[in-house]
């Protein structure tokens, strides 16, 4: 169906492919910081393999709506021949972005040091679940050609993810009383991009007069509302609760000095800091 408003389109496409760049510039803090610590510590793996399964799922999503006339067929039998795919050319780039990125964080943490950190039981079990239930109404569908029904599914599975992925991460920073090792970059720009996403789809429903563009992509505004919630509350630690201790100049955090008030003679930490000061 065509646009109603030329101006709404230009908005919708403008914001569309900005979200698109916030949303795909993000995952480069994460990397870039990993990279140049050499190491992945303070990064919880959970969040990273979820996130990857997140992201599949949707990738499949959108590449099979955004090209399949099949699927398109479906969605409009169901939906009404006149609403539109909630799916544009941005969705499938981000997606497809997204996998490939996640994948090489994912290379990282197999070559940094990871201290003793590792993947865990709880994830794997989620994992093993999410994919098993893929499996079974794939060869559903494949029987029934109902191919809408199972993209369903992977959204489904998408948004769970979505919803849980952030908590091993949210979960780890409160352990440790410390945001580091994980990027605030990442966080504020997912943030920008999640309000862009739901204005994105608020501007198409003004256009069309329907809301039928929520309700036949649940997985898309979900995203945008938990994503919110829980960038707020990273912010939160990482400049409230948590705040990055600050360092001197050399760039190094002063050495943890014990001294014994109880003794007359200096600590060997402490006669070796007079002597590196004279």
């Amino acid at each position: 169906m065509a646009w109603n408003s030329v101006p709404l389109h230009v908005c919708y496409e403008v914001v569309g492919w900005l979200v698109f760049t916030l949303w795909s510039i993000s995952f480069y803090p994460q990397v870039i910081l990993n990279y140049r610590r050499k190491s992945v510590v303070g990064l919880n793996f959970d969040f990273e393999v979820l996130n990857l399964t997140k992201h599949t799922c949707y990738l499949i999503y959108n590449a099979s709506l955004y090209f399949s006339s099949t699927v398109q067929k479906q969605y409009k039998d169901k939906y009404g021949q006149n609403e539109m795919i909630p799916v544009a050319a941005n969705d499938v780039a981000f997606s497809s972005h997204a996998v490939l990125l996640t994948a090489f964080t994912i290379f990282q943490i197999a070559i940094y040091d990871r201290g003793n950190q590792k993947v865990s039981k709880i994830a794997c079990g989620i994992l093993f679940v999410a994919w098993s239930l893929a499996a079974i109404c794939f060869f559903i569908a494949l029987s029934n050609h109902h191919w809408l029904w199972l993209l369903s599914i992977l959204s489904g599975i998408q948004v769970f993810m979505t919803v849980i992925k952030y908590l091993p991460q949210a979960v780890m920073n409160f352990r440790r009383k410390s945001t580091e090792g994980w990027s605030i970059g990442n966080i504020l720009l997912d943030f920008s991009g999640s309000i862009g996403n739901y204005s994105q789809m608020v501007i198409q429903s003004k256009d069309q007069g329907s809301w039928a563009n929520f309700s036949g992509n649940i997985g898309k505004l979900m995203i945008s509302l938990v994503s919110v919630f829980y960038n707020i509350l990273f912010i939160i630690q990482h400049y409230v609760l948590y705040r990055p201790k600050k360092v001197s100049n050399s760039g190094t955090p002063p050495p943890e000095v014990e001294i014994n008030m109880s003794s007359d003679k200096p600590s060997v930490a402490k006669t070796k800091i007079e002597e590196d000061l004279v």
